[in-house]
């Protein structure tokens, strides 16, 4: 007998766990663990070992613990095994797969009870203990210990496949961190990694058919719903997380009914009272057993309310016939998810051809064969023991479709065998490059669970039957369903669950395949209220319901801050389309490919031609009696002055900035006071110069041409001044304005007020008075001065000029293109009148009658015996000349005289 002489923290681990897990059943300690011999097993001997576990046989019948097996389970069981067999062989003749390498098991049965098949799994853990040194056993002789029996220590174990049995050997196996990875297993909390952390799987955990389901009702954009669920793990975590998950979804839930363990046929007769009275819900969830759905079913046809809802059920219903027998129109449309599985050709020809004769592995499939025959075999029975239906087996016994067909559990089995071959070749690969044989390496004679655990959950495969195995950080593998629609066959009359789409990661649906409640292809409506649209947010009523609102349209200005909330975008600011957020306007402003701009541009532009046209002509002919006679210096004056203002055109298209803005604010004046100062000038020699000459003969002061220059300057010095102070006051800058309140039209204007900029004119406008006044005062001058008529021809031209400016700039202000087209048309036809008005007769007579740009005023000057070189005394002598005639009253000019007179000009 073997004794303990020491302990370590794994053995109190374990012995702790089997004394409070394993009392129910046995009672073991160490030394039966090490020491019992090993239960029935299929194996296959290999250099890497894997475990498994599989429901060969069935729960034995309640009050039997003696014998906690009971008939063969030739489906799930059976084929199961076979199928991990079946997948060991292929695996081990793939070169392309551990090469060198041969992978065996040792597979359990675990009869459908978690604590028999944690039983059975203290086998996978012998080697755990039969690895310790042998100086830690003593013999009641002094010898040194032998173990009888010495396992193997297996790399993984596959199964099992009830979600109660994968938890309890998933308990005992983290201990000894042994990855597990089951094939059947689906409950949601097997993907706790806190708790089950060695564990993984090929079927998808219950909670993917719930995302199945949400999927399908955001599809058809179902927004009101009820669930009915039953109680118990199956049913409450599945519409738990379905709840869940369609909340974060907008998907509102009308009512959540939950149907007791042992339902009453009233009970049933409540849910569906309570649904109906949610009139809008037309959908609802159901995560039901089989025999609630058929509860629900049936009452639902006693209140005779076919088609009045369409379900959507889980797998519970899936495609079972109980639950809609008899109740077919109740249950017509319903749609229903079913686990997705491929069918493996292969594998039926491999199992086809068994025979029990030669499947030594499997010690069961004898016992199967006689189940799946109804045959016994003649060394097990008394042939008085036979029954009227048995016979003896031969072993040659065909398999038929009517005796088999593949289990649905088959290619997970597969999944699940080549997700630990392909993480047991990839450690391979990483860890045993320096040995020539793989077999001698170290890491797969003794296989670390914690790394292994690690290339499981990294492993990607597909696994040749349409599935691509790929395991979540939790363990969990992608859901694979089938979406089930019950309806009429028109051909047969008969109902039948016909495949209308799939869900692998996403939903893929035929809607056109679909056949609704009442046998219509009317899409139901399941909502409490329309939805709202882009611009318009949801209004819950007083009584809280959120899922039933009115939708109230949000300003133009607005976007939506939530669904219930419309918030302002702010000045500058404009919603998307979408109304989700707001974006910065563009800023707006005068662009030089616009008409806006091309039309003062081209202007401007003949405007500035023939401006310096005038001033080549003048500076040509400057020492000719015509450019003399109109007064050189401020001519010259004039012209720059017309020339400055043709130019603002381009200052004023240009985009605002603080520059600009300077620059129109003192251009625009400036420009203005140059050309009316000199007017202005002008306009009082003249008037000057013929009032003195009326009364005397004595030449008028300030009439020289430095004089004239010098006044004209005082005066545009005096508009400069003014703007200086105006540019101190109100520092030139840019501003965003908003046109008549519209927020959606943002407009770089620079900062001064449009009224601002007209009081920065009031002194122009002055000017332009008091020359027209003058004009008026100088109109009967002889026609031989007749350069005062065009004076105020232009006087009289600029100020309805500037009376239609004024009311059309001030009407235009929420179009600042019209507004600033319309200041640069004004200000370049200011300037174009005194351009035209003034120096278009200059320029005939110097281009046209050249024979007139001479001087004819000697007889005059010899008659009044005086000699002057002066144009300006000329003019004096003439004017006192005329002015002597007009106060005579005797003598009536000729005009041909007057024509010729030069200093008219």
């Amino acid at each position: 007998m073997v004794k303990f002489t020491k302990w370590n923290l794994s053995d109190c681990l374990l012995q702790i766990f089997i004394a409070v897990v394993l009392s129910p059943v046995k009672v073991y300690s160490i030394e039966n663990l090490t020491n019992s011999p090993a239960p029935i097993s299929a194996s296959i001997e290999g250099d890497v070992m894997l475990g498994g576990l599989f429901p060969v046989h069935q729960k034995s019948e309640k009050g039997k613990l003696d014998r906690p097996c009971g008939m063969i389970n030739a489906d799930r069981g059976i084929q199961r095994v076979e199928a991990m067999l079946f997948t060991l062989d292929r695996i081990n003749k793939d070169d392309s797969i551990l090469p060198g390498i041969t992978l065996g098991t040792t597979i359990f049965d675990t009869c459908a009870r978690g604590t028999y098949a944690l039983e059975q799994s203290l086998e996978y853990i012998r080697a755990s203990f039969s690895s310790l040194d042998a100086s830690e056993f003593v013999c009641e002789d002094g010898s040194e210990a032998e173990a009888k029996f010495e396992p193997k220590t297996v790399a993984g174990v596959i199964g099992g496949a009830y979600s109660s049995v994968s938890i309890q050997v998933a308990n005992l196996l983290r201990l000894f961190k042994i990855p597990q990875i089951s094939y059947a297993s689906t409950s949601a909390q097997l993907s706790d990694k806190s708790r089950y952390e060695y564990f993984a799987r090929t079927v998808p955990a219950d909670n993917y058919q719930a995302l199945a389901i949400v999927d399908i009702v955001q599809f058809f954009n179902w927004t009101y719903v009820s669930t009915v669920a039953s109680e118990g793990e199956y049913g409450v975590s599945g519409i738990e997380f379905f709840q869940k998950e369609a909340r974060s979804r907008n998907i509102c839930l009308a009512e959540t009914l939950k149907i007791s363990s042992n339902p009453t046929h009233e009970e049933y007769n409540q849910i569906i009272e309570k649904l109906l009275k949610k009139t809008n819900a037309k959908v609802v969830i159901l995560f039901l057993r089989e025999e609630d759905a058929k509860g629900v079913l049936e009452a639902a046809s006693h209140k005779n309310i076919s088609g009045k809802f369409t379900w959507i059920a889980a797998d519970g219903w899936g495609t079972q016939q109980s639950p809609v027998k008899h109740n077919e129109l109740a249950a017509e449309g319903a749609l229903t998810i079913i686990l997705q599985a491929t069918h493996i050709p292969e594998f039926d020809d491999y199992f086809t051809k068994l025979k029990p004769n030669h499947n030594k592995r499997n010690p069961w499939f004898r016992e199967y064969w006689e189940t799946i025959h109804n045959c016994r075999y003649a060394d097990e029975v008394n042939p008085k023991n036979l029954t009227g239906t048995e016979k003896y087996c031969t072993g040659m016994e065909v398999l038929s479709k009517s005796k088999y067909r593949q289990e649905s559990k088959v290619q997970f089995v597969y999944d699940a065998v080549y997700a630990i071959a392909h993480s047991i070749d990839q450690m391979r690969i990483d860890k045993c490059k320096a040995y020539p044989r793989a077999k001698d390496c170290h890491a797969l004679k003794k296989i670390n669970g914690e790394l292994l655990k690690k290339y499981i959950l990294n492993t990607t495969f597909d696994d040749g039957y349409g599935a691509t195995v790929k395991f979540s950080e939790t363990g969990d593998v992608f859901g694979r369903y089938s979406i089930m629609n019950y309806q009429l066959n028109r051909t047969t009359r008969q109902y039948e669950y016909r495949k209308v789409g799939s869900w692998v990661n996403d939903l893929s649906l035929d809607v056109d395949k679909i056949v609704w409640s009442g046998g219509t292809k009317d899409l139901p409506f399941s909502r409490c209220s329309q939805p709202c649209l882009g611009d318009e947010m949801k209004h819950v009523g007083e009584d809280g319901d959120m899922c039933c609102w009115v939708c109230i349209k949000c300003q133009p200005f607005e976007y939506l801050k939530d669904e219930y909330t419309c918030k302002d975008c702010g000045e500058g600011r404009w919603p998307y389309e979408d109304r989700l957020g707001c974006y910065q306007l563009e800023e707006q402003y005068m662009q030089f490919d616009s008409v806006y701009s091309i039309v003062p541009l081209v202007l401007s532009g003949l405007g500035i031609f023939a401006t310096l046209f005038v001033i080549t002509a003048f500076i040509r002919y400057n020492d000719t009696p015509v450019v003399m006679a109109s007064g050189r210096e401020l001519s010259y004056m004039l012209l720059s002055g017309c020339l400055f203002s043709y130019l603002m055109t381009v200052i004023l298209i240009l985009k605002p900035t603080p520059i600009t803005c300077a620059v129109q604010r003192f251009g625009v004046g400036f420009g203005f006071a140059i050309i009316y100062s000199s007017l202005l000038t002008k306009t009082n020699r003249i008037s000057r110069i013929f009032q003195s000459a009326r009364r005397s003969a004595r030449r008028p002061p300030f009439i020289s041409p430095k004089s004239q220059i010098i006044i004209s300057t005082i005066l545009v010095t005096l508009q400069v001044i003014f703007t200086i102070i105006w540019l101190v006051l109100e520092p030139p800058g840019t501003r965003l304005y908003f046109p008549n309140g519209k927020r959606d039209e943002v407009i770089l204007k620079c900062r001064t007020e449009d009224l601002s900029f007209l009081v920065s004119l009031i002194y122009n406008i002055i000017l332009i008075i008091i020359c027209t006044y003058y004009a008026i005062k100088t109109r009967k001058i002889p026609e031989n001065f007749n350069e005062s008529k065009f004076i105020g021809f232009a006087m009289y031209t600029t100020c309805i000029i500037w009376l239609a400016f004024v009311p059309i700039y001030f009407g235009t202000l929420n179009s600042f293109q019209v507004q600033i087209t319309t200041l640069c048309v004004s200000i370049s036809l200011s300037a174009s009148v005194a351009l035209v008005c003034l120096f278009t007769p200059k320029m005939y007579i110097i281009f046209f009658q050249p024979e007139k740009n001479v001087r004819k005023l000697a007889m005059m000057m010899n008659s009044m015996h005086r000699k002057t070189d002066s144009p300006a005394e000329l003019i004096r002598l003439n004017v006192h000349h005329f002015a002597q005639k007009f106060n005579s009253e005797t003598t009536e000019t000729h005009p041909a005289t007057e024509k010729d007179s030069l200093t008219s000009l």
